[in-house]
This record gives C-alpha cells, sequence and structure tokens, in this order.
C-alpha cells in the first residue's frame, strides 16, 4: 500500500511539473519563428524594416537589400531552390514569395517539418501592405507593421496625385532581356505591367499575356515612344550602346528619339518597402521630367 502511495505522489508531482512547464511564459522569441529563411527580395527587406534581422538564418539571391542581407547564406535563386541547401540551414520557417519553387521541394520541405508560408503576389499598394501585415503577424510586431504599410501607402497616394495631373499616357515596352534569341517583351498581368499602369503609361505589348518574345517586325508595329530595359537585362547585353544596335530598335519612335531607360529590376517589379518611390521617380522620366538617373550602376 505504501509502494502505492508513493507512486501515486510520484506521478501526481510528475504532472504538476508537467502542467507548469506547459502553462509557463515562452521565451520571446517562440512567439513566431526563430529561424527564418526568406525567399523573395521584397519579404527579406520588410523582416529587415520591422526589425526581424536576427531571426534570418539564410536569404535567397533576389534578398539585395539592404545590404547586410547579402551577408547570409544563400540558398540560390528563389524558383530553383533544393531541400538540402535549406535544410542546411536548419530553419523553423520557410517564408517565401510565391514564385518560389519547384513546387517538389517545397514538399520536401514540409515533409521534413520545415513551416512554410506563402505569400501572394499582388501587383498594388495594397499587396505591398498584406505582406508586410502578413510578415508583421509572424514576428508579433503589429504596431511596426501598420507604421511600416502606412508608409508605403502614403508614397502610393503621392504616385496617384502626381498621375492624376498627366492627361498623357506614353507607350512603353519594357523588356525582361535581349541577350538571346528575340526580347522578352512584358504584357498584361505581369509586374511590369503593373508597373506601367501605376506610372500612368500605356503599354506597348498589351497584346500579349505574361512574359513573351517579340520579334522585330512586331516591336516596330508598337511604336513605342519609350523603353525600358532592366538593370540585368542591360548588363546582360554589354550596356545601352550594345541596346541601340539591337535589330529594329532604331525604327521605333523610342529609339530614334534615343529614349530607352535603364530599370531597376528589384525596386520596381518586386512591389516591396521602396517601389511606390521608385515609379513615382519612374513616372516622371517617361513624361520627360526631371528625375533620379535610373540607369546607374549598369553596364553601358
Amino acid at each position: 500500500m505504501k509502494q502505492t502511495t508513493s507512486l501515486m505522489h510520484k506521478l501526481v508531482r510528475a504532472a504538476s511539473v508537467a502542467l507548469l512547464w506547459l502553462s509557463a511564459p515562452a521565451p520571446a522569441h517562440a512567439a513566431g519563428p526563430s529561424r527564418i529563411v526568406s525567399v523573395g527580395g521584397a519579404l527579406t527587406e520588410i523582416v529587415y524594416a520591422l526589425g526581424g534581422a536576427e531571426r534570418l538564418v539564410g536569404v535567397d539571391s533576389t534578398s539585395l537589400m539592404p545590404a547586410e542581407a547579402k551577408t547570409l547564406p544563400q540558398v540560390g535563386y528563389m524558383r530553383t531552390l533544393s531541400a538540402e541547401g535549406v535544410l542546411s540551414l536548419r530553419p523553423d520557417l520557410l517564408l517565401a514569395s510565391a514564385h518560389a519553387g519547384p513546387p517538389a521541394v517545397l514538399e520536401q520541405l514540409r515533409a521534413a517539418g520545415v513551416q512554410i508560408q506563402t505569400l501572394a503576389e499582388d501587383y498594388s499598394a495594397s499587396g505591398i501592405a498584406a505582406k508586410i501585415g502578413a510578415i508583421a503577424g509572424l514576428l508579433d510586431k503589429p504596431e511596426q507593421g501598420q507604421a511600416l504599410a502606412g508608409q508605403v501607402q502614403a508614397d502610393f497616394e503621392r504616385l496617384a496625385q502626381w498621375r492624376a495631373q498627366r492627361g498623357d499616357q506614353p507607350k512603353v515596352l519594357f523588356l525582361m532581356s535581349v541577350a538571346h534569341g528575340a526580347p522578352l517583351a512584358s504584357g498584361r498581368g505581369t509586374a511590369a505591367d503593373a508597373v506601367l499602369t501605376l506610372a500612368g503609361a500605356t503599354n506597348a505589348a498589351g497584346e500579349l499575356q505574361g512574359n513573351k518574345p517579340i520579334g522585330t517586325e512586331a516591336m516596330v508595329a508598337a511604336a513605342p515612344h519609350v523603353i525600358l530595359l532592366t538593370d540585368v537585362a542591360a548588363n546582360a547585353i554589354g550596356g545601352l550602346e550594345a541596346f541601340y544596335r539591337q535589330p529594329g530598335i532604331a525604327q521605333t519612335p523610342a529609339g530614334r528619339q534615343r529614349k530607352v531607360f535603364i530599370v531597376d529590376t528589384l525596386a520596381l517589379l518586386g512591389f516591396g518597402l521602396h517601389s511606390g518611390q521608385a515609379m513615382l521617380e519612374l513616372a516622371k522620366q517617361l513624361h520627360g521630367e526631371p528625375a533620379v538617373a535610373a540607369d546607374a550602376g549598369a553596364g553601358r
């Protein structure tokens, strides 16, 4: 009987300890993930802006801002992740753009116990605010998230006010690449198409859906007033002068008037914290107003 009573006391004591452990306050960082791999430049920048840098253990190759992000371990390009590379960093969360993949790798990561938070791509101010809100929730920083979203909204409101004062809509061709084969133009449904609309321009490749090759004849027929070239594409081809020598460019209004501008791919197409500011500068440039040079740092 004494043994039974002793055993009961031990069980009760063990249960009490377990209950105390379960009800004890969690460590400060347990309110959210403590080892995050961020896949997407805009997402990484938001994590930093919200003060979550100490939780980052790795980023993808598009995570270039702020500069400190480039010192973190890399997991490669967002669309071609490897399960081994991500798992080697022992993350408890993969924070990912909707473009992250391939799907089979994401499934492997889930099977390995990694939580995956995928954020949808919505090419708008509200879309950026949604990213901020989601990440602020993960980091348990709601007030900072609201303040940051307010700053982004203010940038887009300034852009809308500026756009409302202009009646003209220059026809603009946005090229993602030009180095291999036919140039790749951005049509409807792309981030570039949304950028052009927000900047008060008409997409010269509006008949295309998605990013599609555009032949010389089609490009000349589109008659763009301005051509935008990503910084990546400009560097790959050897700069603006090399681009002007490409077939058909001199036959377009943009080529004849030398209105080809190099743009910061991440700032404009990433729809992140600084996209509203970048679009306002682009809008001024497209409409012939003074703006910060968009070709800084690109090959010429």
